[in-house]
């Protein structure tokens, strides 16, 4: 609620130099792993591509992934019958929720959808990690499947 509250104290001034929250770190900003998912800009991205393209519905506290989003994790090689194999229904983990970017304001993708997302695109060299970091570098096969296949933005 305070992180809301500011943001909206921040909007009403716009002449005021932008209160930067979040990594002042380039890297961090740019792409990281927030617990097991995908954040920053690159998450914010692949969000936004997926909710901009019909893939998945976000709501300020849930999040569904659509028939067509199915189809299309399914295309990319993310089984979503294996994401919600009954290991995963018995840890009462939710399959697609937003999570609040603390960089971007804005949400990115989580649950088990989003950690399936960020381990296949570790797995298919389209980011890899920073040593001693949670910053992760956009590969440049990444940097066209992201553009490509998704449709995200980066900027």
């Amino acid at each position: 609620m305070l992180e809301s509250i500011m943001q909206v104290a921040s909007d009403l001034e716009p002449n005021r130099k932008r209160l930067i929250v979040g990594p002042r770190d380039a890297a961090l900003r740019r792409a990281r792993t927030c617990y097991d998912h995908l954040a920053g800009q690159l998450g914010v991205a692949l969000a936004d591509a997926l909710v901009g393209q019909g893939h998945a519905e976000l709501t300020s506290d849930a999040g569904i992934i659509t028939d067509t989003g199915v189809a299309f994790l399914g295309r990319i090689g993310i089984n979503l019958e294996a994401v919600r194999a009954p290991n995963v229904r018995k840890s009462g983990r939710v399959l697609c929720r937003p999570c609040l970017d603390w960089s971007e304001r804005r949400p990115h993708l989580a649950g088990a959808v989003g950690a399936a997302l960020c381990d296949h695109s570790f797995e298919k060299g389209w980011i890899r990690r920073v040593d001693g970091t949670r910053a992760v570098m956009i590969t440049p096969k990444g940097q066209r499947v992201f553009r490509e296949q998704f449709g995200a933005q980066l900027g």
